[in-house]
């Protein structure tokens, strides 16, 4: 299983999209690691240096609907390829947050009101994440609950996230292909 956790990368901005993720040009690309030097090349957020700021973060925190635009597992891949293997946002486009549970990743959605907090206490200072995919606590839609425990500045804030039965297996397993192997 892949690790989840570490710094976090703030991006603070709605509708990233899968061109910002990854540029179109580079989608001839078929081997992951080819990717890594070009994730978020293009994204134009204020004060943001993807040559700075990616290096060392395993996390990134948005806004709503990340990874619109078209769909390609090529943006999942390209965050992967760098050691980013969980995306928090209010939402995100359908086609991409499946891509991320397909290779392994979790796309965890939380509430604007907890995400603006969030922004609010951390987004200026070296902020570590750690998280828990999952307790045996299950509701009655099949979920499990787990925990992001967000530490910086001072500051400790742990916030729960779920995932279906089904997403849970598919980060366990590692991705879709390795689930299937295992299970057909």
């Amino acid at each position: 299983m892949k690790n989840f956790g570490g710094k976090v990368l703030f991006l603070d901005r709605s509708d990233i999209n899968t061109d910002e993720i990854i540029p179109a040009k580079y989608l001839n690309e078929s081997a992951r690691e080819a990717l890594k030097l070009n994730l978020l090349e293009d994204l134009k957020l204020a004060g943001f240096d993807p040559k700075r700021d990616i290096t060392g973060k395993g996390v990134v925190v948005s806004r709503a609907n990340f990874g619109c635009g078209s769909s390609r597992e090529h943006a999942p891949w390209a965050l992967e390829v760098n050691g980013i293997n969980l995306v928090i946002a209010e939402s995100f486009a359908r086609i991409f947050r499946q891509n991320m549970y397909n290779c392994g990743m979790i796309a965890a959605e939380l509430p604007a009101p907890t995400l603006a907090d969030l922004f609010r206490d951390f987004k200026n200072v070296e902020t570590a994440l750690t998280v828990d995919i999952g307790t045996d606590r299950r509701s009655a839609d099949q979920r499990s609950e787990g925990t992001l425990t967000f530490s910086g500045g001072g500051k400790t804030k742990t916030l729960p996230f779920v995932l279906t039965d089904f997403e849970k297996a598919l980060v366990e397993a590692g991705g879709w292909v390795e689930y299937a192997a295992a299970h057909y």
